[in-house]
């Protein structure tokens, strides 16, 4: 486990005002900006007190990150935070356009490439293993370690579950449609590009992203959701569009995630590949001894996916999934603001 405050992102006094530095990362295209020093001092004693405080004190801070001119609509970060988990390495928050998400893939599989190189925790050949507290509870990694370099790293996700199949909702503009619903870290809808009328190989971006949008909005006022701890958690976080291609393939098969406030991933979205595989193993479309192979619709980039054992969580039986990928440095970065700069707290262009 780390040393109490040593990863953290907090600034203290010798730090200068309004300086945060950050590592920026890549997975599968998708942007990944670490907090790593400057942050204001953050209260709260377990993971989701942090959470509730950053959003309710701090959250100018995620504008003036995540929004431009120092970010765009679609930036994603990562705040590193003490863990309370006791068996946790690093404890993290995350936060993107609108506010803050309970679970990241993509930022779990750089987070561990991240910790392994800063020596948070020692590197180990073949593999690393460590522990990251996120939001919706400890997350276990593996990070590939081969002379002296990480690489590909995996994950086993918190209990993903399906909570409904074949919803019908009723959509503006496009009717009733069928969707389901399921949990990997956060919830989704899921339905076939086919079942809108669309094709993900040749949609525009914003075609897809306007009906993400509606039926994520739909979604919300007809379907109350449940977590199976923590209310705060139990909220749609965004809608996968599919290829429809749920039956196992040794080929990938393209989804496209719209998150937040209509932001696009640009990588196949670690915990929505979650959700999905617990979709496609309650369905009996996979089982643990196949890999799928999930590719996005907006790179290309590929991520893969496999049910590892059945477990449960209150009322719902759920699966553990293993998902893996890989994560690339792009640069790093030192943020000041200028108190007389009418846009020192960022805008968002849509």
């Amino acid at each position: 486990m780390a040393e109490s405050k040593q990863h953290a992102a907090f600034s203290d006094s010798k730090s200068p005002p309004f300086v945060i530095k950050t590592v920026e990362m890549h997975t599968g295209g998708e942007p990944l900006r670490i907090i790593t020093e400057g942050y204001p001092k953050i209260e709260g004693k377990t993971i989701l007190e942090k959470r509730a405080y950053v959003r309710d004190n701090l959250d100018v801070f995620r504008k003036r990150l995540m929004w431009e001119p120092r970010g765009h609509y679609d930036m994603y970060g990562a705040l590193l935070v003490e863990p309370d988990e006791k068996d946790a390495d690093i404890g993290v928050l995350f936060m993107h356009n609108e506010g803050y998400s309970t679970m990241c893939g993509h930022a779990c599989i750089g987070l561990g490439r991240y910790a392994v190189d800063k020596g948070i925790v020692p590197a180990k050949s073949p593999q690393t293993e460590l522990v990251i507290q996120c939001p919706t509870g400890p997350v276990k990694v593996w990070v590939d370690y081969h002379d002296g370099k990480s690489g590909r790293v995996r994950f086993h996700s918190v209990p993903a579950f399906v909570f409904s199949l074949d919803q019908e909702v009723d959509v503006p503009d496009y009717g009733r449609v069928k969707v389901d619903i399921a949990y990997g870290g956060a919830f989704y809808a899921f339905l076939s590009d086919s079942s809108l009328g669309l094709d993900l190989r040749t949609a525009p971006v914003q075609a897809i992203k306007n009906v993400a949008t509606a039926v994520t909005e739909a979604v919300k006022k007809a379907v109350p959701l449940r977590h199976p701890e923590h209310p705060d958690l139990a909220f749609l976080y965004g809608t996968i569009i599919t290829d429809g291609r749920d039956e196992y393939e040794s080929t990938p098969t393209v989804n496209t995630c719209v998150f937040g406030d209509a932001a696009v991933d640009r990588c196949p979205t670690g915990s929505g590949v979650t959700a999905r595989i617990a979709i496609q193993y309650r369905r009996g479309q996979i089982d643990p001894s196949k890999e799928r192979q999930f590719a996005s619709g907006a790179t290309g980039s590929v991520m893969t996916g496999r049910p590892v054992r059945e477990t449960k969580w209150g009322e719902f039986d759920a699966v553990i999934v293993e998902v893996a990928g890989n994560s690339y440095y792009t640069g790093t970065a030192e943020f000041t603001v200028e108190q007389d700069d009418p846009l020192k707290n960022g805008f968002l262009v849509n």
